[in-house]
């Protein structure tokens, strides 16, 4: 009979989530330091094409996040049931989708980049200086989503120091590329996004050598095993969830800021402007999101209730009081936060009217986050996908009801934040009957 796991503890906890956090802030620097890098040159069209490019890439990158989310759910199931050649089998699996969508977006790209220059409405200048950004980094899409696939399997191992260990190693690579071909030697805009390119395939480089030394060879897998129907299916049907539910999610983020650009200039900057708190504080909740899955991935993976419950109970914990926190944190430096990012008048009046809805954003956000760890875990991505999109039909309804009160910018935050509590609020109802199924019938 297999042993137990040893249940999860705060400073286990705390010791998978730091590192996690850390890895998630590192996230959207590639985009950020090519657009400070090129704001140097002083020539404002490259810098809104890098800007723009940034954007495009981390939407299109980012709903393909699944890869790194199903990954982790099943690999820390396999490392619950000590199965180390399902944890290979699980990333090889997972870097042949990364590969398989990565070409494809590759060989998309033309019509990619047309329907990114009609959305956009950018000026002449700047869309020729996207062109050259947007068909030089779109060659990492293979290894980008390699490296989400690997992430999930070094994550799902409870590793998440060896996640940061990429994650820095990308990022420090970028910059000191960027620095060399952008100001070393005046490659401009092509400069930032070869050292996009090339840092993000050092990463893949970085990740196989670690996954190697970890002792999984995902290219020893048979192609048997890789293309397994039962197996593969299922991984299939996991990622096709999280994607779906990624999706939506995206549409509500999307659907925010254009519902908010209605309500004016001033309106839309000073959303903007509040809308990096609300990032700043959801990188801090991903740490525990990401210790929540390996801890009851391993759990389910093990059959064992019991440290499952430990670990659900936790996450709950820590990410909720982190919320309050935050919460808290940012309605006392708010004003001051929103004074350093901005230095017209009327963005920061307009700015602090809505900072308490801002503030609160985190609090609201801190049971879906730690829910979302908790569902990736135990792979219940239907769940997710379905309770996704229907806390998306309240958002939508929530607008619709709040704007024909007049409610105007307050009512779009306030469904905003209704959209999180009806996440969470979901998760949270479903979470008991999930885990008597799971416990007594099988994940």
């Amino acid at each position: 009979m297999q042993a137990a796991l040893q249940p999860l503890t705060n400073r286990r906890m705390l010791a998978l989530a730091v590192p996690a956090t850390l890895a998630s802030i590192t996230t959207p620097l590639i985009g950020f330091v090519g657009a400070t890098v090129i704001g140097r040159l002083g020539d404002a069209a490259l810098l809104g094409a890098v800007a723009l490019g940034g954007v495009v890439f981390d939407a299109i990158f980012w709903s393909f996040g699944c890869l790194r989310m199903a990954t982790a759910g099943l690999t820390a199931q396999a490392v619950g049931a000590r199965d180390d050649a399902e944890i290979a089998r699980t990333l090889a699996r997972s870097l042949t989708a990364a590969a398989l969508v990565g070409l494809t977006l590759v060989l998309a790209q033309v019509p990619i980049a047309r329907l990114v220059a009609l959305v956009s409405g950018a000026s002449p200048d700047v869309l020729a200086g996207l062109a050259i950004y947007f068909h030089i980094r779109i060659f990492a899409a293979p290894f980008t989503l390699a490296n989400y696939a690997i992430l999930g399997s070094v994550l799902g191992r409870g590793r998440t120091d060896l996640g940061l260990l990429i994650q820095v190693a990308i990022n420090l690579t970028n910059i000191a590329l960027t620095l060399l071909l952008v100001i070393g030697f005046g490659f401009g805009i092509t400069g930032a996004a070869v050292s996009a390119l090339v840092s993000d395939a050092a990463g893949t480089g970085l990740g196989l050598l670690i996954v190697n030394r970890l002792g999984t060879r995902p290219f020893a897998v048979s192609r048997a095993d890789v293309l397994d129907a039962a197996a593969l299916a299922r991984t299939l049907k996991i990622n096709a969830d999280v994607l779906i539910r990624t999706l939506a999610l995206v549409a509500a983020i999307v659907l925010f800021s254009a519902i908010g650009a209605r309500f004016g200039d001033v309106t839309l900057a000073a959303n903007a402007v509040l809308w990096n708190l609300f990032l700043i504080g959801g990188f801090f909740l991903d740490g525990f999101t990401v210790a929540s899955e390996a801890a009851c991935g391993q759990a389910v993976g093990a059959r064992d209730r019991y440290a499952f419950t430990v670990a659900a109970r936790l996450s709950l914990l820590w990410s909720l009081g982190f919320g309050i926190g935050v919460s808290l944190l940012f309605a006392g430096i708010g004003h001051a936060f929103i004074d350093t990012v901005t230095t017209n008048p009327a963005v920061r009046e307009t700015a602090y009217a809505y900072l308490p809805l801002a503030a609160a954003a985190p609090f609201f956000a801190a049971l879906p986050f730690a829910m979302d760890g908790i569902f990736v875990g135990a792979t219940w991505t239907r769940a997710m996908r379905n309770l996704m999109l229907a806390a998306v039909t309240a958002y939508l309804l929530a607008l619709v009801g709040f704007q024909s009160l007049g409610w105007g910018n307050t009512g779009l935050w306030a469904a905003f934040l209704l959209f999180l509590a009806a996440r969470g609020i979901g998760q949270a109802l479903l979470y008991p009957r999930l885990s008597r199924q799971t416990f007594l019938h099988g994940a």
